[in-house]
C-alpha cells in the first residue's frame, strides 16, 4: 500500500523571496578542532586537507556540492552528522550558535533559489541531485537568519514526495520529465526524507525514505545467473524506458546505494523519541525494529558483493570502475565511498560487521582500500603516480565524474570522489575514536 504524505508544513516556493536574512551573518568556522579535538588526529598516509580542499575548488555540480557537504558536516562537524552520538539535539543547539559550522557555510554559498526540482539548485534535469543539498540548507535553516534555507529544504521534501514522476512500483524517478531509476538517487534524495522525518516527527517521511530504498532494489538488484554468482547482490546503474540506461554493474552506483541506505539507517537507529500514546509507541517501535532489520539486509547485499568479490572485480586493490568489465580500470571513487561506508557500518551494527560479528573481515577490506589510496600505481605508459598527490591532493584513478562508461582512468580529479575519500578519512577517524576499529 503506498504511503499518505502530509504536506501542511510544506512551504510554498513563491514565500521564500519573503523571508529575509534578519541578522547579521555569523562568522564561517575554520577551526581545526571540534569539540576540543583535533580534526585530523590520525595520519591516515595521504593528505587529507588538499583532498578536501581539491574537492571544494572543482566542485560545480549541485550532486557534488551536496556530497561535499556531507564531507565536511562529517569531519568538521560530526556531531551534526547523522553519525554523531544524538545528531538531532546538536541540532537543535544550531539556534544559539555564534559560529556557522563549515558544511553550512558552504551550503549558503552554494544554494541557488528557484522553483520545483531546482528550489535548491540548478539539477540539469534532476530530481535527486539538488534535493543532496537539503540536509545541509535544513540544518542551516535552524540558525537565527538563514531560515529561507529550511523553508527551501521543506518544498524540495513537497517537490520529491509529491510531484515527481514514480515508476509503477511507487520509486520515485531521478529525472523530472520521464521516469528513469539511478543508483544514485538513493543518496541524493531519500536521506533528506529520513532526516526531515525524524527531525519534525513524521513518521510518514521515515517510512517513504525506507520504502524507496526497498523500491529502488526491487528495480535495480541484478538478476544473477548460473555464470554470474560473482555479482549477487550489486545493482545496476540506470534503467528506464528513455535516454540514459545504463545496465552495467557500475561500482559507484553501488556505493551511492550502500552509502545512501547507511545514512537512512543511522536516521532510523537515531530518530528521537516522539510518540504520544502506549499503542503507538508499540507500532513505531515494530516498524523501527523491521526498518533496521530490512536496510541491513538491502546494504549488506551490496557490500558483501563487494567484500566477497573475485580477483577479477578488483585491479591495483581497487574495485574496477565496472564489476561485471574484468578488464576496464580499478578506480578511487567507488572504492573510497564503499570503504567510507563500511567503517560507518562497523560503529553503527558492530554485531553485523565488526569484530563482535564477523571478525575483521569488513575491517581488513576498508583497511586494504585505504592503505592502497596511501600507496602508488604504474599507468598503462609505465609512469608511477602516486594515488593522492601529496602537493595538490588530486586523487587518481577516478571515474570520469561526468562520463561514467569511459574506459580511460580520470586523472585529473573527481569533484565526488575527492569527497568520498575526505569521508573515508573522516569515518575511519570516528571508528578508531569509537573503539570499533
Amino acid at each position: 500500500m503506498r504511503l499518505s504524505l502530509s504536506f501542511s508544513r510544506i512551504i510554498s516556493t513563491f514565500a521564500l523571496a519573503s523571508i529575509c536574512c534578519s541578522a547579521t551573518p555569523l562568522a564561517f568556522s575554520k577551526l581545526e578542532t571540534r569539540g576540543g579535538r583535533t580534526v585530523f588526529p590520525f595520519d591516515a598516509g595521504f593528505p587529507i586537507q588538499k583532498v578536501l580542499d581539491t574537492a571544494l575548488n572543482i566542485s560545480t555540480h549541485s550532486w557534488e556540492f551536496g556530497t561535499a557537504i556531507q564531507a565536511l558536516l562529517e569531519l568538521y562537524n560530526p556531531e551534526l552528522s547523522i553519525y554523531g552520538d544524538a545528531p538531532f539535539t546538536a541540532a537543535k543547539k544550531l539556534g544559539n550558535t555564534s559560529v556557522i559550522p563549515r558544511g553550512l557555510g558552504y551550503t549558503a554559498d552554494k544554494v541557488v533559489f528557484g522553483i520545483g526540482a531546482n528550489t535548491l539548485a540548478d539539477g540539469d534535469g534532476a530530481v535527486g541531485d539538488p534535493a543532496s543539498l537539503a540536509v545541509g540548507a535544513y540544518l542551516l535553516g535552524k540558525i537565527e537568519g538563514y531560515e529561507q534555507y529550511a523553508a527551501a529544504a521543506v518544498e524540495t521534501f513537497g517537490y520529491v514526495t509529491g510531484s515527481a514522476p514514480r515508476a509503477t512500483n511507487g520509486a520515485i524517478s531521478h529525472r523530472a520529465l520521464y521516469v528513469e531509476i539511478w543508483a544514485d538517487f538513493v543518496y541524493m534524495a531519500p536521506p533528506f526524507l529520513a532526516y526531515y522525518g525524524a527531525d519534525t516527527a513524521n513518521i510518514t517521511a521515515l517510512q517513504e525514505a525506507v520504502f524507496q530504498c526497498q523500491a529502488y532494489r526491487d528495480i535495480l538488484h541484478f538478476n544473477a545467473t548460473s555464470t554470474t554468482t560473482q555479482f549477487t547482490g550489486l545493482w545496476e546503474h540506470i534503467l528506464g524506458p528513455y535516454y540514459n540506461g545504463d545496465e552495467g554493474l557500475w561500482s559507484t552506483g553501488n556505493a551511492w546505494a550502500a552509502a545512501g541506505m547507511t545514512r537512512i539507517l543511522a536516521t532510523v537507529i537515531k530518530t528521537p523519541t516522539f510518540w504520544e500514546n502506549d499503542a503507538e509507541a508499540a507500532d513505531i517501535t515494530q516498524w523501527r525494529i523491521a526498518a533496521i532489520d530490512t536496510l541491513t539486509t538491502l546494504i549488506k547485499e551490496i557490500i558483501d558483493a563487494v567484500v566477497d568479490a573475485d580477483e577479477g572485480s578488483y585491479d591495483n586493490g581497487l574495485v574496477r570502475n565496472y564489476f561485471n568489465k574484468p578488464t576496464i580500470f580499478g578506480e578511487t571513487s567507488g572504492s573510497s565511498l564503499f570503504a567510507a561506508t563500511v567503517y560507518r557500518l562497523v560503529a553503527l551494527l558492530p554485531n553485523v560487521f565488526g569484530r563482535s560479528g564477523a571478525g575483521n573481515k569488513y575491517i581488513n577490506w576498508a583497511e586494504g582500500i585505504r592503505s592502497t589510496l596511501g600507496g602508488t600505481f604504474v599507468d598503462v605508459n609505465g609512469t608511477t603516480w602516486q594515488h593522492v598527490d601529496a602537493n595538490n591532493g588530486t586523487v587518481r584513478p577516478s571515474v570520469n565524474p561526468l562520463g561514467w562508461g569511459d574506459l580511460n582512468p580520470w586523472m585529473a580529479g573527481s569533484p565526488e570522489g575527492q569527497s568520498f575519500v575526505v569521508m573515508l578519512y573522516a569515518a575511519w577517524r570516528d571508528c578508531r575514536l569509537s573503539k570499533h576499529c
